[in-house]
């Protein structure tokens, strides 16, 4: 087997669909369905159904996919040491985050640690919290910041920020008024919600159903700037994390507090090796710089 196709099969698998995978891997559609028939051909087993235009897992494909992240995590140790070897000295920096953090807490921690070391290279991906749990589980990225939800198997972690959702709504909504938004205040509100398997998303069902109010949820989504953003063009509200509105980037929304206080947690993770050069240390610190900061100003 060739490993640049097992590389695709993978790349499938963790982002969900061909088309993403090429862009992972910085290549064509097409040539990631070449790769993937030419694998199947040679195990003898279809590894995806086609499915409406989408490729879902065949059970066969879900198994191999185990043996594969198995071999894979062995071999990004290998990639990432023998990386850490070549680029001391100048170096490069593999970063991933989910969104929530990834428009507004880490370009802060870029922007002061590229003042800090011009001439190292950074590589930054916004991408779901599972992807960045694998991209960090393979050693093909040094630092990742993760929701808490996702399977922590094969990765170092820690909490890395637990921050107080905000809601945020547009400047002329009848709740822009109010110090402090509660569950009462939701009755029948269009509301914009979290995915249902999100943290935050479960503890808010739980507040709705203990004080018996159904807000009328109008949008589903695993992102909160695309919350922040649906809220500035009027279509609702919605509990974000803070770092989502920091600096300012949203025009036309109001953020306040709600009560009973909901927090995100995120952890930040690293490599199963566990291999700190001075470069990752030095961008940890401006990551928790930049955590400290964002904190004060919420």
């Amino acid at each position: 087997m060739n490993p640049r196709d097992i590389d695709v099969f993978n790349a499938i698998m963790i982002t969900g669909g061909a088309g993403a995978a090429a862009t992972l891997l910085d290549t064509s559609q097409p040539a990631i369905s070449r790769s993937l028939t030419k694998l199947e051909s040679e195990l003898g087993f279809k590894l995806f159904d086609r499915i409406r235009g989408r490729l879902v897992p065949t059970r066969e494909g879900e198994l191999f996919h185990t043996e594969v992240k198995a071999n894979l995590v062995g071999l990004g140790r290998l990639k990432l040491r023998a990386a850490q070897i070549k680029e001391v000295g100048t170096g490069t920096i593999r970063v991933a985050s989910l969104s929530a953090l990834g428009h507004g807490l880490v370009p802060r921690a870029i922007a002061a640690f590229s003042n800090k070391h011009p001439q190292v290279r950074i590589s930054y991906q916004v991408r779901t919290s599972n992807v960045v749990r694998d991209l960090v589980a393979s050693g093909s990225f040094d630092i990742g910041l993760a929701a808490d939800e996702i399977d922590t198997t094969g990765v170092l972690h820690s909490i890395f920020t637990t921050p107080r959702a905000v809601c945020v709504m547009p400047k002329n909504h009848r709740l822009a008024r109010k110090p402090v938004v509660r569950p009462a205040d939701l009755e029948g509100e269009a509301f914009l919600a979290l995915s249902p398997e999100d943290t935050v998303r479960l503890a808010m069902d739980k507040i709705f159903a203990e004080h018996r109010v159904r807000p009328r949820v109008l949008i589903e989504t695993p992102y909160g700037l695309t919350i922040a953003i649906l809220a500035a063009k009027g279509m609702g509200i919605g509990l974000v994390n803070p770092s989502v509105i920091a600096d300012r980037m949203i025009d036309g929304i109001v953020a306040k507090p709600f009560e009973p206080a909901v927090h995100f947690r995120a952890l930040i993770l690293r490599p199963p090796d566990g291999i700190n050069s001075t470069l990752t240390t030095d961008f940890i610190a401006e990551l928790y710089a930049a955590r400290n900061a964002l904190s004060s100003e919420v």
